[in-house]
């Protein structure tokens, strides 16, 4: 890693989703919830077990296209009801990054942070912005349906 980190090093998305934060976090945290909107186009949440407690873990199974299943785990670092959560994210038993989640209010809903920390390569990096702008939309669309 060069010193002061490389640019694929840490991922940023944000987007405005018409919901309040509460919602959003309830969402993003009950696990029969993130089975509805979990995951870029062509992937299937088909599990989702969550410890919602500082040090509590999680762990969510993505179905990709070509039916294999990715593994996704973690333990919860931080937990400030709505407002925030910080968790260890593992792929498969890979090298473990860390994803900071923000819900802060805007005049149109709420405005999701996602900064997610500490990828190995470019390659990886690359996949997480694929996959974060999917949930982000996927998460847009499920709750849209409630209005």
């Amino acid at each position: 890693m060069a010193e002061g980190g490389s640019d694929f090093e840490r991922l940023e998305l944000r987007r405005v989703v018409s919901a309040s934060p509460e919602r959003l976090f309830d969402a993003w945290t009950k696990p029969a919830e993130l089975k509805q909107w979990w995951g870029p186009s062509g992937v299937r949440c088909i599990a989702a077990e969550v410890d919602l407690s500082v040090g509590g873990e999680y762990r969510i199974g993505n179905e990709l296209p070509d039916k294999s299943v990715l593994w996704i785990s973690g333990r919860f670092e931080a937990i400030e009801r709505p407002r925030l959560l910080v968790y260890t994210w593992i792929v498969d038993g890979a090298a473990e990054e860390r994803v900071r989640v923000c819900f802060d209010r805007h005049e149109q809903g709420t405005l999701v942070t996602i900064t997610h920390t500490m990828m190995p390569s470019k390659e990886i990096h690359d996949r997480h912005l694929h996959g974060w702008t999917g949930c982000l939309t996927g998460l847009a669309e499920y709750l849209w349906q409630e209005e």
